[in-house]
């Protein structure tokens, strides 16, 4: 009998005039490790939360979700609480305590199991994720990585049969997200723990999967073992695989036959295949970047910052200017300074030294809003506290047609009711329409499809093309090495490295790309996808006046 089983399943939102889902069917055996993929609002989040009684969403529902031959709603609360666990995109709305050993503890408290077995899982669940060390921190001491693995934590103390997981990494460094994600592959070879898991990161997930389900417009328009699936996507020249691993986004660009490459390793293999008499690219926009004499838009001089005179120091001795026009990404791991930085940039925290300037005017010399009067705008990570409205038509209030993309899709709609995608659409959608000349986001791509990540990406270049300056935090090295002028990387509140993309990302050995690490060696500088095939191409054809002999 299949641990789930979704038969004929459609499902509507109250008001809503298309289908969110539509004749759904499908099983997932026990043990099983099923990676759920699709566009942003193709369906993902509202499947994966019919799966589970206590989040299954409002509206007009058909079909059947059946887990162990019984409907989900009629699950007994312990057993559905219990046996499915779920595991949500951003750590912070998981997690309802104010200590870590408390948070451990929750669920089954609240299950009424006895003292001394809550004190035994508790002690052990803590013993295998490797908690030990804070076990007794205040949550909001905690990194995004920690935080995400103390949600994990608190679904396996429960001993559940399947745990899902909406976009689980899509808020985490890459040094975290792949932690992560190894932890997940482990519950699953180890412990037997079935997986079901919604991503746009699918570069070291789909090796690991035993099942690949593709969603588009509310349906399944695949489901298999992940190289069958992709080789027909790619057949099909499908646009879903923009987001596969980098390997089969290359296979699929060169226009290759045969088997297809998933991992960095058959991805390397692949490109092995062309020669490297051609071993470089010029560098792209050298001339722009080189540029000294232009207007710096955005400058941190000597910056240091705390959030408490007891408390260690967030930023240290932050230095770095970010020129008028120019699209700047930062990059770093979760607890670095990231989000901190771009607050002191709006005065919303005050640093205790140093100095920051915007058009070379002093922070402090803005008074009242006028530093928010068409000068500076900011995209928040938690992108749902720029709504205010019922409907995103009421919080775009103008002419949105001015906007350099379309969100006249969503303007019916509540924010709220949304997928976390559109959501960051309409969020910058409603910054952009103050005309800001500087341009703060914070994590703009999270939750968006590889679409709709070029959508922004070059929304970010036409801005800079109209001298409107970005500094963008991101953990998408893939969207930093296409889209940015230059890059940063944050460490312990300094920025230790800077460069261009072809030289930051081509350098680096874990804030990279998959490009950078299949051509490590072999070519270089080759940090995108469209830079390796160019590279394979030249090789391919023995041509070598646009490229640079070894």
């Amino acid at each position: 009998m299949a641990l789930f089983d979704v038969k004929n399943l459609s499902f509507k939102y109250p008001g809503g005039h298309e289908h969110a889902l539509e004749d759904v069917s499908f099983c997932v055996n026990k043990g099983e490790f099923v990676v759920v993929c699709g566009d942003t609002g193709s369906g993902k989040t509202t499947l994966l939360r019919l799966l589970k009684k206590e989040l299954s969403p409002m509206g007009e529902k058909r079909g059947n979700v059946l887990f162990e031959g019984q409907d989900v709603l009629e699950l007994p609360e312990r057993e559905a609480a219990g046996k499915i666990g779920y595991v949500m995109q951003a750590p912070e709305q998981q997690i309802v305590t104010d200590k870590v050993w408390h948070e451990l503890a929750f669920g089954l408290e609240n299950l009424g199991v006895p003292k001394d077995v809550i004190a035994r899982r508790v002690a052990e669940t803590a013993s295998y994720f490797g908690i030990e060390n804070w076990y007794d921190k205040d949550v909001n001491e905690l990194s995004g990585g920690q935080k995400q693995l103390l949600n994990l934590a608190a679904v396996m103390v429960m001993n559940p049969s399947v745990i899902i997981f909406d976009e689980p990494t899509s808020r985490l460094d890459p040094i975290a997200a792949s932690n992560f994600i190894s932890t997940i592959k482990k519950l699953n070879e180890n412990l037997g723990i079935t997986v079901i898991i919604s991503e746009h990161r699918l570069e070291e997930l789909i090796p690991l999967c035993d099942r690949l389900m593709v969603l588009r417009n509310g349906k399944v328009v695949s489901l298999g073992e992940p190289r069958e699936v992709i080789e027909g996507l790619c057949g099909e020249k499908d646009g879903i695989v923009e987001a596969m691993p980098g390997a089969v986004r290359l296979y699929r660009e060169m226009g290759a036959e045969g088997r297809c490459p998933l991992t960095v390793k058959e991805g390397r293999g692949f490109v092995e295949n062309f020669g490297n008499r051609v071993c470089s690219l010029p560098e792209k926009n050298k001339e722009k970047i080189e540029k000294k004499d232009e207007k710096y838009a955005l400058e941190f001089k000597n910056v240091f910052f705390r959030y408490g005179k007891n408390l260690p120091d967030v930023l240290k001795d932050l230095d770095f200017f970010v020129r008028q026009g120019e699209v700047f990404c930062v990059l770093g791991g979760n607890g670095a300074g990231k989000s901190t930085m771009l607050l002191s940039a709006m005065s919303f925290l005050r640093p205790y030294s140093g100095e920051i300037r915007v058009f070379d005017k002093k922070l402090r010399d803005y008074r009242g809003q006028s530093l928010f009067d068409n000068l500076v705008g900011f995209l928040p990570q938690n992108v749902q506290t720029l709504f205010l409205k019922d409907t995103a038509k009421e919080e775009l209030a103008g002419d949105i047609t001015a906007l350099p993309f379309d969100v006249a899709g969503y303007l019916s709609k509540h924010p709220y009711d949304l997928s976390g995608g559109e959501q960051q659409l309409v969020g910058l959608a409603k910054v952009l329409m103050q005309k800001p000349k500087i341009l703060l986001a914070d994590e703009p791509t999270k939750g968006l499809d590889a679409a709709k990540k070029r959508e922004i990406g070059n929304i970010f270049r036409k801005l800079g093309e109209q001298g409107v300056t970005v500094v963008a935090v991101t953990h998408d090295a893939e969207f930093a090495a296409e889209f940015a002028d230059r890059c940063g990387l944050l460490f312990k509140g300094k920025i230790v490295a800077e460069a261009t993309p072809h030289k930051f990302f081509a350098e680096n050995n874990y804030y990279t790309t998959s490009a950078a690490v299949m051509s490590k060696g072999y070519y270089d500088g080759a940090v995108t996808i469209a830079d390796l095939a160019k590279l394979c191409r030249l090789n391919e054809s023995g041509n070598v006046k646009d490229g640079v002999s070894g």
